[in-house]
This record gives structure tokens, C-alpha cells and sequence, in this order.
């Protein structure tokens, strides 16, 4: 049973249909705005504006969408499957951290430096190249004259940065929220244009139901409109037996036995808030903007609460808050295929090779 009437979730409540309302005043600049990503999506597409080749294998995991489908993860997926063949590293542009410019990630980073997700590739995979940098090609430079070169570079949110051109591109889409059913900005959540989707080489269909069966998985690969080129991929996430933090480890069940509070700062929290909902525990949810940073006020407020289950983004930019010590754990996910996940690595360790 989930308690939802506390102050912060009323305030989060107000401020969507507020933006619901908004969004709909700006309704007549969405012609505009459509324009303008077509322009750029044709000077592309016609070699006006150039986009650069590099000789060595890079894959684009991205999205047509602001936020929530599910990058990370797959992200993750990929680390794992490629370093157990080949040196691999990661270049993301590192959101809302305070630095500029090219970072290598360690152990010893913050998210304040590097940001929140690639600190988390890093600590998760410590033999992977971890980079920031917002210009993707001046870190891809970095990376290549580095001690350590790769053998393949994984750009993490960067379908829409077409000054570079990567040799396989995956473009990642939420099952409840489709890019074909959305619209674009400011109405919508979407970037570019539909046709957009054409330069994917892998559609990748996220955070499904794990029981979806081969009729509606053809219905949503014919709603897509995909492409004779084009393949196609169903993931589910997949929650950990355990919860975490630095220095403990507990299992699910036994954790969600009391009370609990739910802090969450990412785009979609929704499937982790259902999957919380079907367990039948008692939690409040407090929910911030995707990669919040916590004020000092903030946190003095959290830590007046009981335990506080968080998810692994959320936990870099809160595990260093010595008044959060001991009560806050944070539960690990991961991306499993429903089905065709051998031919789904094939695909990936055929181009990389």
C-alpha cells in the first residue's frame, strides 16, 4: 500500500497538470520548433552540416525522447557483454555536473564532477574507460590518444549529436510511452521527428511487462513502422533480490518487512514505484526532478526520515551525505530481453569485432 499525501508529492502533483496546462499555451510553437529540428535533421542527411567517421567501432545509445527510457541500463548491458572481448569505454556528456570539458571518470569522482550515471558505469565496471565531455567529437579525440585507446566507444544520450557518425545506432522507446504515439516539443517529449527513427540500425523496446507474448510484440513492431533494415528487441527490467549501500547488503524481502521511504530524482520512477505498489509494502514516495541535486536543506529534511530506498542514480549523488549514513540503500536494476538476446549480442559483437 502506497501513502501518497505528503506535501512534496501534492506540490510535484500541482506542478505537472500546471505544465500539462502550459505546455498546451504553447501549443502554436510547435510548427516552429518541428522546422527548425527538420532543418537540422535535412542538413545532415544532404552533407550540408558534416558529420565526422572515426576508424574504430562507436555505438550510440540514445532516444527521440527528453529522458526515462531506460539508457542506463542498456548501457550497463553493453559495458558487460563487451569487455569480456575487447577494451571498451564510454563517453557521455556527463548532466548537471559542475565541471566543463573533458573528464576521466575514477573511483574517487563525484557526481558533482562527472555526473551521476557515469560515475555509476565507473564504480560498476572499474576496468572500463569512463569519459565526460559535452563535445562528443573532442572526446572521442581524447579517448583515442589516450594511453589506454579503445577498441570501440560507446556514445551514451547521443542519437541527436550527428557531428559524429556512429557505425550502429540504438534507439531506445518505453513500452507505455511510444515514440509513434508522442508528439513533439513543446507538447510533446520528442526531440526530433518521428522519421528521425530511420537512422537507428536496433529499436529496442523498453521496460515492458516480462509476460508479453509475440502477438503484442508484433503489433508494437508494426505501430513502429520498422524498417527492412532495421531490428527489433523487447527488454523488461529486472529488479536485484537485494537492496545496497556502501557497506550493506539485505535482501528485498526481508527489507520491504517495515516502512520505508522512496527517494526518487529520475525522469520515469513509475515502473519502480509499481513494482514497489504489487509488492503490498508501506512507503511514501518523494519524488525530484530527473539528476536533482540536493540542497543542504533538503537532505536535513530526508534525514528526519526512516530508512530511505532510493534507485543506483540517485544513491552517487547521495551516498557522500554523512547525515544519510546507515539508512539509505538503493536497489540495482538491470535490462533482460525477453527474448532474442543471443541475436541481440551478435548484432553488437559482430560490429565490434
Amino acid at each position: 500500500m502506497k501513502i501518497q499525501l505528503n506535501l512534496n508529492q501534492l506540490q510535484g502533483f500541482r506542478t505537472f497538470v500546471g505544465m500539462k496546462w502550459l505546455r498546451k499555451l504553447f501549443f502554436p510553437l510547435v510548427p516552429i520548433y518541428y522546422l527548425g529540428a527538420l532543418i537540422n535533421k535535412k542538413l545532415f542527411d544532404w552533407n550540408i552540416r558534416k558529420s565526422k567517421t572515426y576508424d574504430l567501432p562507436i555505438i550510440t545509445v540514445g532516444n527521440l525522447s527528453v529522458g526515462g527510457t531506460g539508457k542506463s541500463p542498456m548501457v550497463a548491458y553493453l559495458i558487460d557483454l563487451l569487455q569480456k572481448e575487447i577494451k571498451v569505454a564510454v563517453l557521455s556528456r556527463g548532466y548537471k555536473r559542475k565541471t566543463k570539458g573533458f573528464q576521466l571518470v575514477t573511483k574517487n569522482s563525484t557526481a558533482l564532477e562527472v555526473g551521476d550515471e557515469p560515475l555509476q558505469f565507473k564504480l560498476n565496471f572499474p576496468k572500463a574507460t569512463i569519459a565526460v565531455d559535452a563535445e562528443r567529437r573532442n572526446g572521442i579525440e581524447k579517448l583515442i590518444k589516450s594511453s589506454e585507446k579503445p577498441n570501440a566507444i560507446i556514445l551514451d544520450d547521443a542519437f541527436q549529436h550527428r557531428k559524429v557518425k556512429a557505425g550502429l545506432q540504438l534507439l531506445l522507446t518505453s513500452y507505455d510511452d511510444l515514440y509513434v504515439n508522442d508528439c513533439m516539443l513543446p507538447i510533446g517529449n520528442l526531440r526530433e521527428p518521428k522519421s528521425g527513427s530511420e537512422r537507428a540500425n536496433v529499436i529496442i523496446v523498453t521496460k515492458c511487462p516480462e509476460a508479453l507474448n509475440i502477438d503484442q510484440r508484433i503489433k508494437i513492431s508494426t505501430s513502429l513502422k520498422v524498417k527492412s533494415y532495421q531490428n527489433v528487441f523487447f527488454t523488461y527490467i529486472e529488479y536485484d533480490s537485494v537492496v545496497k549501500n556502501k557497506t550493506q547488503s539485505i535482501s528485498v524481502d526481508e527489507y520491504l518487512k517495515d516502512k520505508f521511504t522512496l527517494v526518487t530524482g529520475i525522469a520515469n520512477p513509475k515502473p519502480l514505484v509499481d513494482y514497489l505498489t504489487l509488492k503490498q509494502v508501506h512507503f511514501k514516495h518523494l519524488s525530484f526532478q530527473d539528476h536533482h541535486n540536493f540542497s543542504k536543506n533538503q537532505i536535513e529534511k530526508l534525514s528526519k526520515e526512516g530508512r530511505i530506498l532510493t534507485t543506483e542514480k540517485d544513491f552517487m549523488r547521495l551516498k557522500n551525505f554523512s547525515l544519510l549514513k546507515g539508512k539509505l540503500f538503493y536497489i540495482p536494476i538491470k535490462s533482460s530481453f525477453i527474448e532474442d538476446r543471443r541475436q541481440f549480442e551478435e548484432i553488437i559483437l559482430n560490429y565490434c569485432k
